[in-house]
């Protein structure tokens, strides 16, 4: 599932073609997906103009003039597809329509925005734009990574006291929104911090020594355009390229890169989830 980095990378991509254009037509070419699409969703987007687009965690944020937001959700394969527009030094012409086509917007202009998804587990909602808070999907967030919330005193009292392993402490999305099974288990290797570590068994200092490494692998992987495994493509089709910096994900028995250990890169299961590390640096 696209975590932060390729949901910003996404949103970025948007830019040109979809904020401050009105949508000239919206087609919706199914009841819903992961879940129901709201009432009347195609009368309520067409000509309405885009006002800006928003990221809050792992959800794209449409404000729009009608005063409602459009929420989108990439889901596990989900691409927001852009065609009929110039990008960069390129102009990417329509393509034939295809099956999992399931909403497409075509933007004042010429431009073209289509939402595709095959697995059909990502999410588009329509709510009052004042509302977005209580929304059922947002109102339980917590603080964005790079947000003046996320502070090392936050994360210091959040990870106190939990009696779950660290790693399951920063994949909850209601301790820091936005953080996925790659990008945590990359952080983790940063800070030397084993990812079966009891949250509570962190000392104060490692635990708010996360929050620059967060940040910081964040921000790599969103100037490389994300990490494409599988499904993910980026707005304009091309793949991310931060998977080529991984540390630990998916190298189970390769060499440990930091620099003076000779550990070995392990596999382990977590809540249903791969865990990589070096058990010899990472304690």
């Amino acid at each position: 599932m696209p975590e932060l980095p390729e949901v910003e990378t996404v949103r970025r991509g948007l830019l040109p073609v979809m904020e401050g254009r009105v949508i000239s037509r919206a087609e919706v070419n199914r009841d819903g997906l992961r879940f129901p699409f709201p009432a009347r969703m195609s009368a309520r987007l067409t000509g309405a103009t885009v006002l800006g687009l928003r990221r809050r965690s792992k959800y794209i944020l449409a404000d729009l003039s009608t005063d409602e937001t459009l929420l989108i959700h990439l889901g596990m394969s989900g691409r927001m597809l852009i065609s009929g527009a110039q990008l960069g030094q390129f102009h990417h012409d329509h393509p034939a329509p295809q099956k999992h086509d399931h909403v497409v917007l075509t933007m004042e202009g010429g431009g073209r925005v289509t939402f595709n998804d095959a697995r059909r587990f990502g999410a588009m909602d329509l709510m009052a734009t004042e509302a977005e808070a209580s929304h059922p999907l947002l109102a339980s967030l917590g603080p964005e990574p790079f947000g003046n919330e996320f502070s090392p005193e936050y994360l210091v009292r959040r990870l106190a006291g939990k009696a779950t392993p660290v790693k399951s402490a920063l994949l909850d999305q209601h301790v820091v929104a936005g953080l996925g099974n790659i990008y945590v288990s990359e952080v983790l290797h940063r800070a030397a911090i084993s990812p079966l570590r009891l949250a509570r068994d962190l000392t104060s200092r490692e635990s708010g020594a996360l929050v620059p490494l967060i940040r910081d692998v964040l921000g790599e992987a969103i100037e490389a355009g994300g990490s494409s495994l599988r499904d993910y493509r980026q707005a304009d089709g091309e793949l991310g390229y931060f998977q080529h910096n991984f540390r630990v994900y998916d190298r189970e028995g390769t060499p440990c890169p930091t620099p003076g250990c000779t550990g070995t890169i392990t596999r382990t299961v977590q809540a249903g989830r791969s865990s990589f590390h070096c058990p010899d640096c990472q304690r």
